[in-house]
């Protein structure tokens, strides 16, 4: 069984930008552990004859023609917004602040 230290699980909550405390990474351990498993019993996997895919499921692409058609006006898509600046919506940075 591969097992990750609770450092370990600690630096992947960084760089997932998730904050967890040492129980919850603690609790989180086991289960790391075992999705390492079996992406190894994966690996092991022959798959040579496989050919690749993007999906499970045999279909094809079903998009739309791409074509412009009338839209909302600026104003009016604007309208209900809960911040905006004349021009378009406004919202909290995701990934921390901006840098210039």
């Amino acid at each position: 069984m591969t097992s990750l230290s609770i450092e370990e699980i600690q630096k992947l909550a960084l760089l997932a930008r998730l904050e967890i405390t040492a129980a919850e990474a603690a609790h989180l351990a086991p289960q790391f552990s075992q999705v390492l498993d079996f992406v190894e019993q994966l690996q092991a996997l022959d798959t040579e004859s496989i050919e690749p895919m993007t999906t499970a499921l045999d279909v094809t692409n079903r998009w739309a023609v791409d074509q412009a058609e009338p839209s909302l006006p600026r104003e009016e898509a604007l309208a209900n917004a809960p911040a905006q600046d004349g021009e378009s919506f406004l919202v909290p940075p995701v990934l921390g602040p901006m840098r210039n």
